[in-house]
């Protein structure tokens, strides 16, 4: 009995540390700054807000990059998914709703269109998603120009001025994941394909079906992304010259966090504790006033002491606790 609560205390340690431990640290250096870390209801929704991003754009990296591909793509699928939900609802004055199914389903066919070229083409990974990026751009500014105001219907800008609506999202997202990747066939063949794809092909596992099932996935995780960011605002800005790859780095934190406390719980649940934690960050950055170059610069100056920790953890547990790794 003991053992075993010990071994859900130490799992409790480790799913909670790395995020509860942000939020504590940030909300005492903005006290001692006199400053409330959520001192507004609009703070609990800039937070909330950026873990629901954050959390589709981790489920969207990590669903490619964790079986070696590398996708480029995904800021192009959420802004050109994006322009033409809002093109379309705009056009034909259809309500908000209309404009989310539409954005949704844009995002899922530019997620398989991406990876049917990929197999299609048998190039690199990061190479056809760097052609795909400069496709969706350019087709983002063939048919908005320079962007989309929702101006004429300001109704459309309200999805993203709720807190239950991003914590929806949040709790809708991991719910799918969660099941697709551990109770579904393509999620077996997925965990297949991924420890060993030689002998999952052998066995006739299909490949190719299931990496543009990947595809689609992630295409549906940005294109709510994008529907979320363009509500926020009500405009849609064209990117041109891969200026939108951008939105895809701030789910490298979070992913690599995850996977670390993957290890006490589901990975998919780590990832949003690890967006959770980079929301945090971000909101304590905004508190306390620092300028974007030096929240770029922080951010990956934490990313890279992550990962430091997490290929060096054995010899700093070592360190530590006087015992050398295999150790008794």
């Amino acid at each position: 009995m003991k053992t075993g609560k010990s071994s859900i205390a130490k799992r409790l340690l480790g799913i909670c540390t790395i995020p509860a431990g942000t939020i504590l640290i940030f909300y005492i250096i903005c006290a001692f700054r006199g400053i409330a870390f959520f001192e507004t209801s609009n703070h609990v929704l800039i937070f909330f807000r950026s873990v629901a991003t954050v959390t589709l754009t981790t489920f969207a990296l990590s669903i490619n990059l964790d079986s070696g591909r590398f996708d480029f793509s995904l800021g192009s699928i959420a802004l050109l998914a994006s322009v033409v939900g809002s093109t379309i609802t705009l056009n034909y004055g259809l309500p908000p709703a209309a404009m989310l199914v539409i954005t949704l389903i844009a995002g899922i066919v530019l997620g398989a269109f991406s990876g049917l070229l990929y197999v299609l083409l048998k190039l690199p990974a990061l190479i056809t998603s760097l052609g795909v990026t400069l496709l969706y751009e350019s087709l983002v500014s063939i048919i908005s120009g320079s962007g989309v105001s929702f101006g004429t219907q300001p109704e459309l800008t309200q999805f993203s001025k709720g807190i239950p609506n991003m914590i929806l999202v949040i709790v809708i997202a991991l719910a799918f994941m969660y099941i697709v990747m551990n109770y579904t066939k393509f999620g077996f063949h997925y965990a297949a394909l991924k420890d060993g794809q030689k002998v999952a092909v052998d066995t006739g596992i299909k490949e190719v079906g299931n990496a543009i099932g990947c595809y689609a996935i992630a295409g549906a995780m940005m294109g709510m992304v994008g529907y979320i960011n363009a509500t926020l605002t009500g405009t849609i800005q064209a990117s041109l010259d891969f200026g939108s790859i951008g939105a895809m780095f701030v789910a490298f934190l979070p992913m690599f966090i995850g996977g670390f406390i993957g290890r006490f719980s589901e990975n998919h649940f780590g990832m949003v504790l690890g967006a959770v934690t980079y929301a945090a960050i971000q909101l304590g950055f905004v508190r306390l006033g620092l300028s974007s170059e030096v929240q770029s610069l922080v951010s990956a100056l934490v990313l890279v002491g992550f990962l430091i920790y997490l290929n060096n953890e054995h010899t700093l547990a070592a360190l530590f606790t006087g015992k050398k790794k295999g150790g008794a």
